[in-house]
């Protein structure tokens, strides 16, 4: 049985807001919505920029805001939390898909990016194993 804090497999489980202003999309959906935002501790190690999401009322982290430094364009992207990443990704490129960029076996969560068969950008993580 899942609880709200562990989102059951197969579910959109995240999201990502990426921007080269991480600051006004902070702003714009802090004033928006009520969002609140916190740096990633691992933002320093990882060299990024990463801010997590919360909502009002939960302390639960909710999603992401990606600092791209004009890097690729800004864009929000939903997760769906999945098994096993190397294998979801076989199944995307089957079923017509494309991996746009696959991270597996890094200290944190294996994810990749794909596209749908209309390209449009989605993710994918499974949480590390431990």
């Amino acid at each position: 049985m899942t609880t709200p804090a562990e989102p059951a497999v197969n579910t959109v489980a995240w999201f990502e807001i990426a921007s080269d202003d991480p600051e006004g999309v902070q702003r714009f959906y802090g004033n928006l919505f009520g969002w609140r935002f916190r740096t990633s501790d691992n933002s320093g190690a990882m060299g990024i920029d990463y801010r997590l999401i919360s909502y009002p009322g939960d302390d639960e982290v909710r999603g992401g805001v990606f600092a791209t430094r004009g890097d690729m364009p800004g864009h929000a992207v939903f997760t769906v939390l999945v098994r096993d990443v190397v294998e979801t990704c076989r199944q995307v490129e089957a079923l017509g898909g494309k991996v746009l960029s696959e991270v597996v076996g890094n200290d944190g969560p294996d994810f990749a990016y794909l596209h749908d068969t209309s390209g449009n950008l989605f993710g994918i993580f499974a949480p590390p194993t431990s």
